[in-house]
């Protein structure tokens, strides 16, 4: 077969969903991740991009490359602007560059059109620094059926994602599963809406669906991070151990040490967490997830000199505020306090790019503030999350916290109560919480719950871990012969009933 006609054949076969492989003069269509490791970086970055599997950064610009190329000569081709919006997504993602992402909505939104038998347009030359920042017109996905193809409409639930916009990511992952309920790729978008939503037990039921209907190393790691989120820690890190074991490529298994790496730092154990975050790095070189992973696993150690070079080798490859966060934070504890506020004014700049470019981080925007700047402002934010019904765990003891450093101890409970509920046990909510409990006079709830975040993990936080200690030895030991004002609320000792605790106001 000659050269040009196989890469005909190639193009045809990755606009359809399949790679292709040429052996011995054969083309032979691969429609999984079976031999994947025979197929070239397209076909690679096709089969993880389809399966929801991390893939590696270069197989992605690859595949961009191809699909570019591809829909100059064939614009009307719906299927083949649906995978270069889903790797557009995948590609922003991977590199936290979130300029890729008004990429991807004009060629998801692209598809859409040519579907319905709209206009087709050729893409620009990716220049690898995103678009203008403008959105595309947005189909909103209502309550009728939105045309065009699962795989556009499941790239628009991504991208939804991807920007934390939990509730457009439901709805568009939603009418995929109303169109095509057995088809297994609206499941993962679908934990995901519901997990930033704070809704863990339809994140569960979307999990016991896509198991039913898909396996391999991706279904287990999600598996795993459903179950840490119902406090089913053994459960957890049996279905990481499982996907490390059969994980189909480098990149796959990485993700998974990884994984397996975070449940171990969440359990106190950083030596182990280590050990996990350092074979993620064997099996992909300088993974800036595994570096921010072991910068975490060597400061609990109290490595904070090799902490600090790592966090920074993450933050070089992948800037992400979150990270920006973290290091400020261990700079903080260090007394670097000129380090520290230089990490917290990059955390604010890429914050306010990825607004830019529609990504919504108001979550770690309010974490920063109510521990480094503004409380009230932390309040504002949050607030105003919980009332876009993003109502995860660690929205609300965000939020919690933000009302406990704005004086607003009594309402400050109810959130931190909600987010100690659904059961994943982290030692900085049990701290949040025990320091509410503290200011409200709760001495005896405040000592257990500090108690507990020091017995989950001794140094869940270089700022905070110390103060931990600190509180917990101000409290003292409880009186012999039991407490005698559990609420705080007077000298007698209160009955029975009272010591059981009723539910917090509805929010």
């Amino acid at each position: 077969m000659k050269t040009e006609q196989v890469r005909q054949v190639r193009r045809a076969a990755l606009a359809a969903g399949v790679g292709a492989v040429l052996v011995g003069g054969v083309l032979l269509f691969v429609p999984d991740d079976k031999g994947a490791a025979a197929l070239g970086p397209e076909a690679r970055a096709m089969a993880a991009v389809g399966a929801g599997a991390p893939a590696a950064l270069s197989d992605l610009t690859a595949l961009i490359r191809e699909r570019e190329n591809w829909l100059r000569t064939h614009p009307e081709d719906g299927q083949a602007w649906a995978v270069l919006g889903s790797a557009y997504v995948e590609r922003g993602v991977a590199a936290a560059d979130p300029a890729y992402y008004p990429m991807a909505d004009r060629a998801l939104q692209r598809s859409l059109a040519v579907t319905r038998g709209g206009p087709g347009e050729a893409p620009a030359k990716d220049t690898g620094s995103g678009g203008d920042g403008g959105r595309a017109e947005d189909a909103k996905p209502g309550k009728g059926a939105v045309t065009g193809t699962p795989e556009a409409l499941v790239g628009l639930a991504s991208l939804a994602n991807a920007r934390h916009d939990f509730v457009a990511a439901k709805r568009w992952g939603e009418s995929v599963r109303a169109q095509r309920p057995e088809a297994w790729t609206s499941y993962p978008v679908l934990i995901d809406a519901y997990t930033g939503l704070g809704d863990y037990k339809e994140a569960g039921r979307a999990l016991e669906k896509l198991r039913e209907l898909h396996s391999g190393a991706p279904v287990l790691i999600r598996a795993a991070e459903v179950y840490r989120d119902r406090g089913w820690r053994e459960d957890a890190l049996a279905k990481a151990t499982e996907a490390a074991a059969h994980a189909g490529s480098p990149a796959e298994r990485a993700k998974a040490l990884d994984t397996l790496g975070e449940l171990a730092w969440e359990r106190g154990e950083p030596t182990e967490a280590l050990g996990h975050h350092e074979a993620a790095l064997t099996a992909v070189r300088g993974r800036a997830q595994s570096l921010a992973g072991r910068a975490r696993a060597l400061a609990s150690l109290g490595r904070t000199e090799e902490a600090t070079r790592d966090y920074q080798s993450a933050l070089a490859k992948l800037p992400r505020p979150e990270y920006a966060l973290e290091l400020g934070e261990l700079y903080d504890s260090l007394g670097l306090d000129g380090d520290a506020q230089t990490q917290y004014e990059t955390l604010r700049e890429r914050a306010e790019r990825a607004r830019g470019n529609g990504v919504n981080e108001e979550l770690v925007l309010g974490r920063f503030e109510a521990d480094h700047g503004d409380a009230q402002a932390a309040v504002s934010r949050l607030r105003a999350e919980w009332a876009r019904s993003h109502r995860s765990m660690e929205v609300a003891d965000a939020l919690g916290w933000a009302l406990y450093r704005a004086g607003q101890s009594r309402e400050a409970l109810v959130y931190a109560t909600k987010a100690t509920e659904p059961g994943r046990r982290s030692a900085l909510f049990s701290y949040h919480r025990g320091e509410i409990e503290r200011s409200l006079e709760m001495y005896g709830p405040a000592r257990r719950r500090i108690e507990e975040a020091l017995r989950t993990d001794p140094h869940f936080s270089p700022l905070l871990a110390p103060k931990a200690r600190e509180a917990l030895e101000a409290l003292g030991e409880p009186e012999e012969g039991g407490p005698q004002d559990f609420y705080g609320s007077g000298p007698e000792k209160p009955t029975l009933e009272r010591r059981e605790l009723s539910p917090p106001p509805q929010v």
